[in-house]
């Protein structure tokens, strides 16, 4: 089995390289597209070096800590394999936001070149540039678990647990990856808006606003580059919990139940790749229909995929059932995250209503919206995990529930490389815009680009939507796996986790109150960042030559100004998650985190899906008045709804994103240091 999964990871690395190529033959546009375009993809390349720069080091600090801590208690073996692990799984993770956003900057005026002559070819190249990344990111996952499985021994009681580190590694690159790449984003974005849009009333991606070519920059770092290495640790750690879980059914299914997470990915990976492929429209169509459509011939297909894995490996068909329910589930997050995200919908169009009086009634609004669409995801998630447990109860098999809740997981996740696509499509459409609009391109084609820009808007948040859907699920089981890991390390068992013990009721306290001091940290970084930003552009812009566009504002130093305070401000709510868990676990203890994971898991699911749907129905919302509405562009609703945006933008961008990372981070790192914690 190891070696199909080997198999369609190399022949998904031979389709993303394909993908590559067809996008890089395509036309790049006039000279000025191109100028544009180079400055963009200079900036994108400063910011990522600085920034892998600072997580190596700390990477390499985290390696030798987990090491010493492992050689200290004696277990030598545990110490080389979870250092060598976490290594491994930071350069993956690294490297998958690496190629995302390689290919993210060079499709971006292959889209703009495109859309001068058909909004279907450029649809068409922005979704194959996506795709690179998100086909690349399930391989390296599925290789690099599959990779370690092997070269640790193969030995299914064991080696699983020695394969933490490799999840925790991804997880630790992931986190400060989407934290550094989120704060320049928002920070960039939120200086151009409101110093360009609302002070000086130019419009947006104006060449004379000295932070766009920033702000066009943030959209790889924090979309492409950040969100690759988010799900590429999702996929990651939800692999290495269900395989731990399959160590528990050994007696039943052998090595078969180990590896079925692996081979069930590979499923969902051809599935993604034929997925990909079929997305092509008509000139007249709507662009997002395309997408969907694409979307469920994927889930369909890995569906079948997923039946075929189960027959052959598990024999028993309430297992399939349970992977079924987990596909339902991924499309039920998507419709549900469309639903308060495009602006077709009522919420949407209630934030814009709202903005004909002002910013502070469009904000009130999309407040509203923010905690009213937490109620569909919660019971989507919990009937997932309810009638997944049942289907494993079901199937005869002892302790075939939390199995099933695993398999749940993976059929969630089976789609996760065609989701990664359509959400690197986002900013590539949405820097394709930006680079028509600053070559003063006839505003026919921009039209096509806004079209095309407002569609990405919508698969972003349906990407944001996804993830947190399969962050809540994969928390499950990896909280089970922690659980798995304490009874496998004290020889007891550890099935209850009771409240009622002041210890580990306060665990659950610290949890929850991790997760908003965390997201406020994030917040306030965006702030702090976004200050430097507005303040250097309204310097600028008093030079008069700019406003009169006879002179070239200073894009480098905005861009710099934003790389130095992203950095600067991404370490402290980064080292805060990583170091807290820990604390707790030194002072009060296994049940205490068991209790810290799962109070932290369900407030951060919460929080996170109001402030990812909040801050993409706000966007939207601007969206939606910029087609006209309620006045169009430079109306005062429009200035309302640019204001709602700005607030937002580091909600949706930086805060949000980072906690769906948050509560991997927590269960991967108290699954690492476990051994301390008894």
């Amino acid at each position: 089995m190891l070696a199909y999964v080997f198999g369609i990871s190399v022949l998904a690395i031979l389709f993303a390289a394909y993908l590559a190529w067809y996008v890089l033959k395509q036309d790049q546009g006039t000279p000025k597209m191109q100028e544009i375009s180079n400055a963009i993809k200079e900036g994108a390349n400063a910011f990522l070096k600085r920034q892998y720069k600072t997580i190596g080091v700390l990477a390499i600090v985290v390696a030798l800590i987990i090491f010493g801590i492992y050689g200290f208690l004696g277990k030598w073996e545990y110490a080389a394999k979870t250092s060598i692990g976490f290594v491994i799984g930071a350069l993956c993770s690294a490297l998958a936001g690496l190629i995302g956003m390689y290919i993210s900057v060079r499709a971006n005026i292959r889209t703009a070149s495109a859309a001068r002559k058909s909004t279907a070819e450029a649809l068409k190249i922005a979704m194959r540039g996506g795709a690179v990344s998100g086909v690349m990111v399930v391989a390296l996952s599925l290789i690099g678990v599959a990779g370690l499985f092997y070269l640790f021994g193969a030995d299914p009681k064991t080696t699983p647990f020695m394969l933490v580190g490799f999840g925790f590694g991804a997880s630790f690159v992931a986190l400060f990856a989407q934290l550094g790449g989120g704060i320049y984003t928002k920070a960039a974005d939120v200086g151009a808006d409101l110093v360009g849009k609302v002070e000086a009333g130019i419009p947006e991606d104006d060449p004379r606003n000295p932070a766009v070519i920033a702000d066009l920059v943030g959209d790889n770092v924090g979309d492409c580059a950040g969100r690759g290495a988010d799900l590429f640790e999702s996929t990651a750690a939800e692999n290495i919990g269900a395989m731990i879980l399959g160590v528990g059914l050994f007696p039943v299914f052998g090595i078969n139940g180990v590896l079925f997470p692996l081979v069930a990915r590979a499923f969902g990976l051809l599935a993604s790749m034929i997925g990909i492929m079929c997305v092509k429209a008509r000139e007249d169509e709507d662009p997002m229909k395309a997408l969907n459509r694409g979307y469920y011939i994927t889930a369909l297909l890995a569906a079948v995929g997923f039946y075929i894995a189960t027959m052959v490996m598990l024999k028993n068909a309430w297992f399939f059932y349970a992977g079924l329910i987990g596909i339902v589930t991924s499309i039920a997050f998507v419709y549900i995250t469309q639903y308060y995200t495009e602006y077709k919908y009522r919420p949407v169009k209630e934030i814009a209503e709202a903005s004909r009086t002002g910013p502070a009634t469009n904000i009130i609004s999309g407040l509203a919206v923010g905690l009213e669409c937490t109620g569909l995801p919660v019971i989507v998630i919990s009937l997932a995990l309810f009638f997944s447990y049942v289907m494993g109860v079901w199937s005869g098999v002892a302790h075939g529930g939390l199995y099933g809740t695993a398999i749940a997981t993976m059929g969630m996740l089976a789609t996760a490389a065609y989701i990664l696509a359509m959400d690197t499509f986002g900013p590539i459409t949405d820097n394709a815009g930006g680079i028509v609009e600053m070559s003063k391109a006839p505003e026919a084609i921009r039209k096509k680009t806004d079209r095309l820009d407002a569609v990405g808007n919508t698969t972003k948040a349906l990407t944001k939507g996804y993830a947190i859907g399969s962050a809540a699920l994969a928390a499950f089981l990896l909280f089970s796996a922690y659980m798995d890991e304490v009874a496998n390390l004290t020889g007891k068992a550890f099935s209850v986790v009771d409240l009622s013990k002041i210890e580990v009721f306060i665990g659950g306290m610290l949890g929850a109150m991790l997760v908003f001091v965390f997201s406020a940290f994030a917040i306030r970084a965006v702030g702090k960042t976004a200050s430097y930003v507005i303040e250097e552009v309204r310097r600028q812009f008093k030079n008069k030559g700019i406003m009169a566009g006879k002179v070239k504002p200073d894009y480098a130093k905005c861009v710099d100004i934003t790389t130095k305070g992203a950095l600067k401000n991404m370490i402290l709510p980064g080292v805060l998650a990583v170091g807290f868990p820990v604390v707790v676990g030194l002072l009060l203890r296994a049940e205490a985190v068991a209790a810290m994971l799962m109070v932290g898991t369900i407030a951060g699911v919460i929080l996170a899906t109001v402030l990812n749907n909040a801050g993409g129905a706000w966007d939207n919302a601007k969206k939606y008045i910029e087609t006209g509405a309620y006045g169009g562009k430079g109306s005062e609703a429009h200035k309302a709804a640019v204001v709602g945006d700005t607030v937002g933008d580091p909600a949706k961008d930086t805060a949000g994103p980072s906690i769906h990372v948050l509560i991997k981070l927590l269960a991967t790192v108290t699954l690492v240091l476990a051994p301390l914690f008894i």
